[in-house]
């Protein structure tokens, strides 16, 4: 058991605002571009900065190790998938919508917790899950509806991205019981995935769209995504499944008050306001209530 149990909450909150600030880079390298070609210099940058890196963190006796295969098993669906996922998302239904979808990430997460990993779901638990995932929810409704200006199979974009990940969680939290170290399993993650996506581009035959300023967007967003999935494994390797995922959810909370307060798109509203007191005492109750 950690000896700083606020560390999970941080982890986990500063975990959930680098990805609200990945989304918004990701959105703006896409006014040029398109979510495949995204994703590929996203992984890249991510790959190349832990190699950079690799020598103060990596042991040679890791290679060798199951949690090594486990973290390369969900570095092929995560973050090379589920990327794709979220950029295309992104790219059709636009950054708060996407982070909104994906806000369910903590209910599959909880489900497979605690089917393979015996993890226990307090009431106080469910209750402040709840709440986060109801104030991603509000955050995307409007009295006028979504005005959806895309089509219905769309939905299945973030969702399929929030499974992948909520997997994705728990391959980690696995791997990460053998192996404590955050880093390693990010460095691997990233480097099978990035394996993925020039498999996949190469097979496409298509060329890097978009200038050099506009793939310094998905540059931006790569960095800050391996930054929040850094986060992310520091938390796994000292809390639950079920602690964690919760305040990491917190992203559409983040990526609201971004588009409010810096790219100027959104106004103060009530639904602006419920969002906070949703997902902010929701945030409070679970970091309270669990951190291993």
């Amino acid at each position: 058991m950690s000896s700083f149990p606020f560390l999970v909450p941080f982890y986990g909150l500063a975990s959930a605002f680098l990805f609200a600030l990945s989304n918004h880079f990701s959105n703006m390298g896409l006014q040029r571009s398109d979510a495949r070609a995204g994703t590929l210099v996203s992984i890249a940058t991510s790959a190349g900065a832990y190699w950079l890196l690799a020598p103060c963190f990596v042991k040679s006796s890791y290679w060798l190790t199951t949690a090594a295969f486990i973290f390369a098993i969900v570095g092929i669906i995560r973050p090379a998938l589920s990327t794709t996922l979220a950029i295309a998302s992104i790219k059709m239904m636009g950054p708060t919508l996407t982070s909104t979808l994906t806000a369910v990430t903590p209910i599959f997460g909880a489900i497979f917790a605690i089917l393979l990993l015996g993890e226990q779901l307090s009431l106080a638990l469910a209750i402040g899950t709840s709440a986060v995932v109801a104030g991603a929810v509000v955050s995307a409704w409007s009295p006028q509806g979504l005005g959806r200006t895309w089509p219905l199979w769309a939905i299945g974009l973030p969702l399929g991205a929030s499974l992948i990940r909520a997997i994705g969680h728990i391959g980690t939290k696995y791997g990460l019981l053998e192996v404590d170290s955050p880093s390693f399993a990010v460095l691997v993650g990233n480097t099978v995935s990035l394996g993925t996506s020039l498999l996949v581009f190469k097979r496409q035959v298509r060329p890097l769209l978009g200038v050099a300023s506009t793939n310094l967007w998905f540059v931006a967003a790569g960095i800050s995504n391996a930054l929040s999935v850094q986060f992310l494994n520091n938390a796994l390797a000292i809390g639950e499944v079920v602690a964690v995922i919760p305040i990491v959810s917190a992203t559409p909370l983040f990526t609201l008050l971004m588009t409010l307060l810096y790219f100027g798109r959104e106004t103060i509203t009530w639904r602006t306001i419920a969002t906070i007191v949703l997902i902010v005492p929701g945030v409070i109750v679970v970091a309270l209530s669990g951190g291993r």
